[in-house]
């Protein structure tokens, strides 16, 4: 019995010691984009704009395009911009 707990203490302390080596490379990278971003700022970028141009590039075309009329239909409803009429 002793053996089996020796061996699941083991497997709990790699599993442990993975997971904040992972979590510390994902530190440092998430370091790496802020300093990435900081340099854009740095020559006129705005980050903001950056950000979204990123989460839009992640996005299939499809979903995007569908984001983009369900956004132009809550905005022609608020009266913020005008929808194109269709021809007849």
């Amino acid at each position: 019995m002793a053996d089996a707990h020796e061996v699941a203490r083991d497997q709990l302390r790699s599993f442990i010691e993975r997971i904040e080596r992972l979590e510390e490379e994902k530190k440092t990278i998430a370091d790496d984009i802020k300093d990435v971003y900081g340099e854009a700022k740095g020559t006129g970028f705005d980050t903001k704009i950056l950000r979204k141009v990123i989460q839009i590039r992640k996005q299939d075309k499809d979903e995007r395009a569908e984001q983009e009329a369900i956004l132009d239909t809550y905005l022609a409803a608020l009266g913020m911009i005008e929808l194109p009429q269709d021809e007849d």
